[in-house]
This record gives C-alpha cells, sequence and structure tokens, in this order.
C-alpha cells in the first residue's frame, strides 16, 4: 500500500474520531442551551477508562457541593485505609453466673455498625441466653466511648430533624436509629390509632387526635422535634376515609432505644431483669459473651446503594480510630480523606469536606475531583475498583437509581451515585457506552428552584447521549 493511500486512511479515521466525540460535545451542549440552565450552574466531567482519554468537560473545577456524592470520596477512603475491616458489637459481663444467675452486670459495646437491627439485636440476646444466663441481678450498660459525643455532623441544617435521613449519631446504633410510626382513623369521636414499628414502650405517644366524618387536612404526626424527645405527638382531625398510613422518624437518644429495645427482648426471651440502665465504659476485668461481627463490604454497598447517611458518617470514625485512636471524630476522618485527595494527585486545601454523608452545605468539591478519584481506581486500584464499582446504584433496577432510565439507553448501564440537596442534584460513576468502553463520570446540578426530577432527567439524558457516542 503506498504512502498516499495510508495518509488518506489516517485522515479518514482520525477525522471520524473526532466528528464522532464532537458530536457527543455538540449534543451536550445543545443539551445546556435550554432555559433550566439559565439559572443552573452545571459542572461535568466525563472520561473514557477504556480509551484513556477525555470527552467533555464543563466547568469541571468549580467547586460545588457534592451532596451525597461525598459518600464516593468517603466509601473509597475506607476501601483503601480499612483494608478487611469488620464492625464488632461487642457484649461483655463483669461478676459471677451460678445456676444460671448473673450476680453482675452486662456491658454492650458500641462499634460503629450503622447497620445493626433488631434481629441482630434478638441473636445477640439468644447467645447470651446460650452462653447460660437466664437470670441477671445487676444492670445493663452500654458502652459509647469509641467516638465523639456530637450526634450531628458539621454544617447539618435544623429543620432536617426529624427525618430520618438525618440520623443521630451513635456508635450504638439500631435500626438506621430510626422509628416507623403507622396511623389509622378509628371511630368518629375517637383518636386516631397510633402504632410504633417495631413495637416498643419506648416512645411515648401524646395523642390528641380526632377521627372526623367529614374530609380534613390538618390532621398532624410528628416527633416532638421542637423539644427534642422522642415523644411522638398526634393532633387535629384525620377522616374516618383516610387509608392507614406511615412515617418515619429519627431517634434523638439511639442508645435509650437501644436499651429499651434490649431490655424488652431479654423480657422475650424469658431472662429475667429488674435493675437500671444506663451509660458506663466496660471495665478492663469484664470478660466477653461474644462479638457481632458485619464486613466493611456490607457497609460500603449498602451506603451507596442507598445512600445511607449513617452509614456514611460511621465509616468516617472507624477511618479516624483506625488510624488515630479512640474516640473517633470527623475531623480525623477527614485527615483520612485527604490523603486519599493527595494521593491521586489533588490538593486537599483546595477543597472543603467537613461530613462522611454530604448533607452538610458546608462541603464543596469538583467534578473534576470525583473523576479524578474514579479514574484512579480504575487505573490503579483494580480490586477496590471493582468492589466501589459494584458498591452503585445500577440504573433501573436498584438502590437510588431503581426508577431511572428504565426506558432509557443507558438501562442497566449505568452504575452511579446520586447526590440530592436543597436546590442540588448530582450524579457520578461509571457507565458503559455502545461499544463497551467503560466511561467515569460526574454531573453537578446546582442552584435550581424547580422539583429535582427536572435536573435528573437531565442527567439520564446526558447518560444514554454517552452511551450514543461512539
Amino acid at each position: 500500500m503506498n504512502k498516499k493511500i495510508l495518509t488518506l486512511l489516517y485522515l479518514l479515521l482520525t477525522t471520524n474520531l473526532t466528528f464522532t466525540q464532537n458530536n457527543l460535545s455538540n449534543a451536550l451542549d445543545s443539551l445546556f442551551e435550554n432555559d433550566f440552565f439559565k439559572s443552573t450552574i452545571v459542572s461535568i466531567n466525563i472520561y473514557d477508562l477504556t480509551a484513556n482519554k477525555n470527552l467533555y468537560s464543563k466547568n469541571e473545577k468549580l467547586l460545588l457541593r457534592p451532596a451525597s456524592l461525598q459518600k464516593i470520596l468517603t466509601t473509597a477512603t475506607a476501601l483503601y485505609f480499612l483494608n478487611e475491616y469488620e464492625f464488632k458489637t461487642s457484649v461483655f459481663y463483669d461478676g459471677n453466673i451460678v445456676d444460671s444467675v448473673l450476680f453482675g452486670s452486662i456491658f454492650i459495646s458500641g462499634g460503629c455498625d450503622p447497620l445493626f437491627s433488631l434481629k441482630d439485636l434478638d441473636s445477640i440476646v439468644k447467645e447470651i441466653k446460650n452462653y447460660g444466663i437466664k437470670k441477671l441481678e445487676g444492670n445493663l450498660y452500654v458502652d459509647l466511648s469509641i467516638i465523639d459525643s456530637l450526634y450531628w455532623g458539621e454544617g447539618w441544617m435544623w429543620d432536617d430533624d426529624p427525618y430520618p435521613y438525618a440520623p443521630f449519631i451513635s456508635p450504638l446504633s439500631i435500626n438506621g436509629n430510626s422509628i416507623k410510626v403507622i396511623y389509622r382513623p378509628s371511630e368518629i369521636g375517637k383518636p386516631a390509632i397510633i402504632k410504633t414499628l417495631p413495637q416498643t414502650e419506648y416512645f411515648e405517644i401524646i395523642n390528641s387526635s380526632l377521627t372526623t366524618g367529614n374530609d380534613t387536612s390538618d390532621f398532624y404526626i410528628s416527633r416532638d422535634w421542637f423539644n427534642k424527645t422522642d415523644n411522638i405527638i398526634a393532633k387535629g382531625k384525620i377522616s374516618i376515609n383516610h387509608k392507614e398510613d406511615t412515617l418515619t422518624f429519627s431517634v434523638v437518644y439511639p442508645h435509650k432505644f437501644f436499651l429499651k429495645l434490649f431490655q424488652e427482648n431479654l423480657a422475650k426471651n424469658g431472662i429475667v431483669f429488674n435493675g437500671e440502665s444506663n451509660i458506663k465504659n466496660v471495665p478492663n476485668t469484664a470478660k466477653k459473651i461474644l462479638t457481632f461481627k458485619r464486613s466493611l463490604d456490607t457497609v460500603i454497598t449498602v451506603t451507596n446503594k442507598i445512600s445511607h447517611n449513617l452509614g456514611a458518617e460511621l465509616i468516617l470514625r472507624i477511618l479516624a480510630i483506625e488510624h488515630f485512636g479512640k474516640p473517633g471524630t470527623a475531623r480525623n476522618g477527614i485527615i483520612m480523606i485527604d490523603s486519599l485527595i493527595t494521593l491521586i494527585g489533588h490538593n486537599p486545601k483546595e477543597y472543603k469536606i467537613v461530613d462522611g454523608s454530604g448533607l452538610s452545605f458546608y462541603n464543596l468539591i469538583s467534578s473534576e475531583l470525583v473523576v479524578s478519584l474514579l479514574k484512579h481506581f480504575y487505573f490503579k486500584e483494580e480490586k477496590l475498583f471493582i468492589k466501589l464499582y459494584n458498591s452503585f446504584p445500577i440504573s433501573g433496577y436498584d438502590g437510588t437509581l431503581k426508577n431511572r432510565m428504565i426506558n432509557s439507553k443507558a438501562y442497566k448501564k449505568v452504575r452511579a451515585k446520586t447526590g440530592t440537596l436543597s436546590g442540588i442534584s448530582n450524579l457520578a460513576g461509571y457507565m458503559f457506552n455502545k461499544n463497551n468502553h467503560l466511561i467515569a463520570f460526574a454531573i453537578f446540578m446546582q442552584n435550581f428552584t424547580s422539583p429535582p426530577k427536572k435536573a435528573r432527567d437531565f442527567q439520564d439524558k446526558i447518560c444514554e447521549l454517552i452511551y450514543l457516542y461512539e
């Protein structure tokens, strides 16, 4: 083949590559001409990992609020620095066991397991019974010393209380430190019927509501967030035609909630206890009964799949404990995130990070930083990349992307983390295009007043355009 033909083929190939890449750029530029983006800030970075080249960038260095994209940094840092870590909830006792009676106290040591559930508690109580304890002649204590006593992250909004996405942080959590409240009308003239799930005597229900035969909209039910108590307040009128409904609230005092559920579970399993319950560190002389363990991989997957704020915050504190000792603090955990930022080639002083979940409005990072992290894990940390990739929701299938891109070309092609706060909607992660190239991307959309669905629809369209890129 002569030199002229080779030159012609080269020009045709390179022209085609430029043309197809410009098609993506042109399509995105056209999309961003929509009136929505006249007042909405957009920052986007798209990188073809398979071809090892940048596909598109716009405002990629702008510092914006990550919302729950912060969880990408938190979980990636945990994967990098914690290896095969296990969250541990341990039970100890002091004193002596005589004829199935413990003459002493039981201690539950919190290990920051964010996924600990009532089912897990039941397993622990059964183990205590199998250990040979059928009566406790002493007290029940929880050890909360592993982390500091700050119950919320820096910059969290006061009016996020009592919603469950803003959980009160405790090293001894249960059921996400939240309670489901089921309510429905009763007979006309009587208060609404209100129950908690799980059923427990921990919550005082202050119910001044009234069931009426008329249609009404003044029924109100909430946790008493104004006075910062765990009382459930119901008032106003509820129509007899109102269907049963459920609300979920955060719990102000997770350790008290845990202790009450523990006592009720002891009784359910036939273990007699009439002592007091409180906070107290495990004494050095105490003997271990059991340790309940949960893998870091499990916690990371749940944290990213459903955007579990408590999971991210407790992961952050475990990072602090493992590298700086007890008590774990958010600030020490952030030092570890800063270390990862440095490792991937960025200066942590150019960003602001104050929590692990992204619930704070103080956080400021860039789409460029997020894509740099995603690139680093793909190119430099193969095993960790697989874990991070698998922890992200799948478009149209599960997690926070379950109901998105179902009828799109990007259906099940996207593995990405969502990020949502008031006026903020972000999406970042990995996806395959139609040529099976793996793409890393980060999309920030901020400062809009419309419902977030509009921003999400644009993000879904962007993913479809990326998929169609040749």
